[in-house]
């Protein structure tokens, strides 16, 4: 009898591991409670999702060349989007969740995947399979039997809470869809904003994302500030201020981030991927390229132990993934720790991405997914510049520069 898995979300995670599944034979089900609303998203994804999972440049709603950081009292620093050796795959993608995720699943169902709209309600792990049940939209329920079930369910993952899993610390995203006049749309052409601040986000970041017919604005809030979070996306607007002018509110949406990874990614018979095994990238709150990543290895891994796909066999994955991620992780999450740590660091970390080493490196690790090298010099100057802005940023009175362009 054909082995079968059973992925729990068919968003960019659920659905490149269905794909990858049937690319090897395997028999593959889909179980997605949401087809019609899109997936609450910032929607930045690197041009090596485009080459590694093959995906059309019709997706792209907008291509970032410039990244425009902000900081508290109001100092820019605009960070060119290049690497060392410039390239076509210089960019940052700019995409809707509902076209993109659509086409996914669309591949998917395409490669042989079926898919079955409904909300997860039961899950059971037994020694001889998996027995799932859900509710469809008729409020119809229903059981479904596979081999393995793998979890691509988000930051709430009820496949993690049905094996019974803590939930993880969470961080809350929030933003809206503004169309705006041709004219104001034009300062967003090819770049992205992202603003510094406790008033707009205490511990990450907002932003001012250009899609084809609007901009995304959001913030996003640690589990101590998520009750703020409408507050900050109000404070964000009145910063962005003029630049809004003209515009007509789209979508209001929300949406979880998990802070940390998991301990464990695999189990006798179940994995998790992405968002649901907390596969979120600190400093930067990415989460794309990473569900659709680890969706990809879970997958490979899966097809080669579907015979016994026990722990022993199924951490191979997660094994093979922090070999190659772990350093970025551990890296990013310093980093965030350190530069968004309070409002003077923030200053900070604004004028260290001013240094030309900073930007080759933090493009080459985005845009390729690896860690670029550093060598001893470039790291003396990088040292040397950020030990001139902490001593200036730390000594010096600090008078927000929108107060005194406004005084």
């Amino acid at each position: 009898m054909a082995q079968k898995v059973l992925i729990i979300g068919a968003s960019v995670g659920g659905a490149t591991a269905a794909i990858t599944l049937r690319e090897r034979g395997v028999e593959t089900l889909m179980l997605e409670k949401e087809l019609v609303k899109a997936k609450p998203c910032g929607g930045a994804v690197p041009p090596a999702a485009f080459r590694e999972f093959d995906l059309p440049q019709d997706l792209i709603d907008r291509k970032v060349k410039n990244c425009l950081i902000i900081s508290p009292s109001g100092q820019q620093t605009s960070v060119p989007v290049a690497g060392s050796v410039p390239g076509d795959d210089d960019y940052v993608a700019m995409v809707r969740r509902e076209i993109f995720d659509g086409f996914l699943r669309e591949r998917a169902q395409q490669r042989g995947a079926e898919l079955i709209q409904g909300s997860l309600i039961g899950l059971e792990v037994a020694r001889d399979g998996v027995l799932a049940r859900y509710r469809d939209p008729q409020g119809v329920e229903h059981d479904l039997r596979a081999d393995v079930v793998i979890g691509a369910d988000g930051a709430y993952s009820p496949t993690a809470k049905f094996l019974g899993l803590p939930n993880l610390p969470r961080a809350v995203a929030i933003q809206e869809r503004i169309a705006l006049p041709e004219a104001q749309m034009a300062r967003w052409q090819d770049t992205a904003d992202l603003y510094l601040g406790h008033e707009v986000s205490p511990d990450l970041y907002a932003w001012a994302f250009p899609k084809r017919d609007h901009i995304a604005v959001g913030i996003g809030a640690g589990p101590q500030h998520t009750q703020a979070a409408k507050q900050l996306l109000t404070n964000l607007k009145r910063r962005l201020g003029p630049a809004l002018d003209g515009g007509q509110l789209l979508l209001r949406e929300a949406h979880a981030l998990p802070m940390e990874p998991r301990k464990h990614m695999a189990f006798d018979r179940a994995m998790l991927i992405g968002d649901a095994a907390g596969l979120v990238a600190h400093t930067s709150g990415e989460g794309i390229y990473w569900a659709m990543k680890s969706g990809q290895m879970a997958a490979e891994v899966l097809a080669q132990h579907l015979d016994v796909p026990t722990a022993v066999h199924l951490r191979a994955y997660e094994r093979t993934w922090w070999k190659r991620y772990g350093t970025m992780y551990q890296f990013l999450r310093f980093l965030q720790r350190w530069g968004y740590g309070n409002e003077r660091q923030m200053e900070v970390f604004t004028e260290m991405c001013r240094n030309k080493d900073v930007q080759r490196l933090t493009f080459d690790s985005y845009m390729h997914k690896q860690m670029a090298p550093a060598p001893w010099l470039v790291q003396m100057r990088m040292t040397g510049d950020i030990i001139v802005s902490q001593a200036r940023n730390y000594l010096r009175r600090r008078t927000p520069l929108r107060e005194l362009q406004v005084a």
